[in-house]
């Protein structure tokens, strides 16, 4: 039995979650996959997946050896890779996944630059915004705004501290008048990025004060560019990360407003399967991410 062979077959299983999927992944039929499983079943003398003819689950067994396994294979593919790229150019296909705004913003020009550099590499970009899990839908990359996850199949690479800002147009300013503290927040429209118009109150931090405000939601939307225009034609008062709306302040289109008050900051993340983690491609394009935008907080 080639062990290495029957633990990936084992892993792909898992991370696709049929043995049909994993066999098309590992170009087999799928009885030759549950062969290799059964196989490797029966070396250990346990059971590692559940099976019904609607899913496959791993046992309580099958999940702590699924940890061992993705662990070993990287050392495998670590050692294949030290030896095989020493003196080879990158190339290949990097599929990647990211928010809207950002891409749109600012990573079609950092493509073109990383694929200027490494002429050999091809990208596959896919723009939505949603939790994507790299594993589940078959990325290399998945770039992401918020909060860091943590979960032992993926690593995070934190890139940077993106801010955030509070803004509205002057035109709405002149009419309601500026807030001059949070909880004056309650009298305006305000303009608020995701679906729900309950919950997710507004958090601020004001002379080492937190503050939580539950604003009058007029406006709710998942993308950021729509709740910044929606704001340029004077709707309400918008609080979105400083890359959306930084021309438009510049040009005077939208007004800071609160400057004293601080806001949580958000964290610009690179994340991809442990497996993953020494893949030439996908370490090369997270460098590249971190010169291109490892300033980004200071700007």
């Amino acid at each position: 039995m080639d062990k290495f062979e029957s633990m990936y077959a084992f892993t792909q299983v898992i991370e696709e979650g049929s043995f049909a999927a994993a066999a098309r992944k590992m170009q087999l039929s799928r009885s030759a996959v549950n062969k290799l499983v059964i196989n490797l079943e029966n070396h250990l003398g346990v059971q590692l997946l559940y099976r019904t003819t609607r899913q496959v689950t791993p046992t309580d067994n099958g999940r702590a050896f699924y940890e061992r396994c993705i662990n070993i294979l990287s050392n495998l593919e670590e050692a294949e890779l030290a030896i095989s790229q020493q003196n080879s150019q990158p190339k290949g296909t990097l599929k990647i996944n990211a928010p809207m705004s950002f891409g749109i913003s600012s990573l079609g020009a950092t493509i073109a630059e990383f694929m200027t550099r490494y002429t050999d590499i091809k990208i596959q970009l896919t723009l939505e915004d949603r939790f994507v899990d790299p594993i589940d839908e078959g990325y290399d990359l998945v770039i992401r705004i918020g909060s860091p996850t943590t979960s032992p199949s993926l690593v995070t690479h934190a890139i940077t501290v993106i801010p955030r800002v509070i803004c509205a147009a002057p035109s709405y300013l002149r009419v309601r008048g500026i807030p001059h503290n949070a909880d004056e927040l309650k009298k305006h429209s305000c303009l608020h990025y995701g679906y729900l118009a309950t919950g997710q109150q507004w958090q601020f931090t004001h002379q080492g004060q937190e503050e939580r405000v539950a604003v009058d939601k007029v406006f709710c939307c998942n993308n950021g560019e729509v709740l910044r225009d929606a704001a340029v034609k004077g709707l309400g008062i918008v609080l979105l990360p400083s890359f959306i709306v930084e021309q438009e302040i510049k040009r005077g289109e939208l007004q800071v407003i609160l400057p004293n008050h601080q806001l949580p900051e958000l964290t610009l993340c690179v994340i991809y399967p442990v497996n993953r983690h020494l893949s030439t491609k996908v370490q090369l394009f997270t460098q590249f991410l971190q010169e291109r935008f490892g300033g980004m907080s200071n700007e």
